[in-house]
């Protein structure tokens, strides 16, 4: 009984976490959809080339709500595909908490959050790059339309109707939007919270102390766990001095709090996010292992 409380108070806990960057985000785009839809195109080519540079800084801050904001952005096409991993890769989640909890210098925290941030600029140019790339090889433009409204069908939140066009309409359509997303990542939340308890952090640790390859692998795996607790242990592990920093890396890079949960619920090209899973995945574990083949140290 004792276990269940506590896994349902985190989930509680952190679900609620995200409330306020949930209707700050929702708020912002049910605004451009309703106030300046040509306004909002125009966002799209102008963040086009420093889109990612501004995710890579913005998602150090420590908060997983940046990466549920950036999922939704992403499924109205108002950021680029390179702006979103770059947000992915360098949310900080829980890890920043804990590194000052554990009174962990100061200088060691920024250059963490200094090589998250690196990575995580210099892979969204690169994606952005080969996907400008592959289009203007095709005779078509890299820019998707600007798509805002879909996510208000398929939420049935009624954004278009006559009365809900004034800002109380806006504020009403937020909310519904909102809550809707609260839910499905509490729900969630709840489920994997149980996995991982049945599952046992002790378990997840002896994996992560295997082979080198293996311990990265595993370390992004882990961090493809769409909960804070996944960066929880990932942490832990590397001040205990039973990983490194480069498999720490690994699946903290990996780790994009719930962002990739909200992508799977507002984004409906399934096949698409997948693949934004997978490049996610490869691009943080490679970091790591490069991280450790240089010999990396803080």
């Amino acid at each position: 009984m004792e276990m269940i409380i506590d896994v349902v108070l985190d989930a509680v806990i952190d679900s609620l976490k995200i409330l306020p960057f949930l209707f700050l985000t929702y708020l912002v785009m049910e605004y451009l959809e309703h106030k300046t839809s040509e306004f909002t195109s125009s966002i799209v080519e102008k963040t086009e080339y420093l889109g990612p540079l501004w995710g890579g800084l913005i998602g150090i801050f420590p908060q997983c709500g940046f990466s549920a904001a950036a999922s939704n952005f992403y499924a109205g096409r108002v950021i680029t595909l390179g702006t979103l991993i770059a947000i992915y890769l360098s949310t900080s989640d829980e890890m920043v908490p804990l590194l000052i909890s554990e009174h962990v210098p100061v200088g060691i925290l920024v250059k963490i959050l200094a090589i998250k941030a690196v990575i995580g600029i210099l892979i969204g140019f690169a994606i952005d790059f080969v996907v400008h790339a592959y289009h203007k090889s095709k005779n078509r433009s890299a820019n998707d339309p600007v798509r805002i409204e879909t996510l208000c069908e398929k939420e049935h939140c009624h954004c278009d109707d006559e009365e809900n066009t004034g800002i109380w309409g806006i504020i009403k359509s937020a909310l519904v939007h909102t809550l809707h997303i609260f839910l499905f990542v509490l729900i969630f939340t709840l489920i994997l919270g149980f996995i991982i308890e049945l599952i046992g952090e002790d378990k997840l640790a002896v994996l992560l102390k295997t082979s080198p390859v293996v311990s990265h692998i595993l370390a992004g795996l882990i961090g493809l766990i769409p909960n804070c607790a996944a960066s929880v242990i990932i942490t832990e592990l590397y001040l205990d001095q039973m990983i490194t920093l480069g498999t720490m890396m690994s699946g903290l890079l990996v780790g994009a709090g719930i962002g990739l949960l909200v992508l799977f619920r507002v984004n409906d090209d399934k096949r698409e996010n997948i693949n934004i899973a997978i490049l996610l995945f490869v691009f943080g574990t490679v970091s790591g292992l490069l991280l450790d083949a240089f010999k990396v140290v803080l």
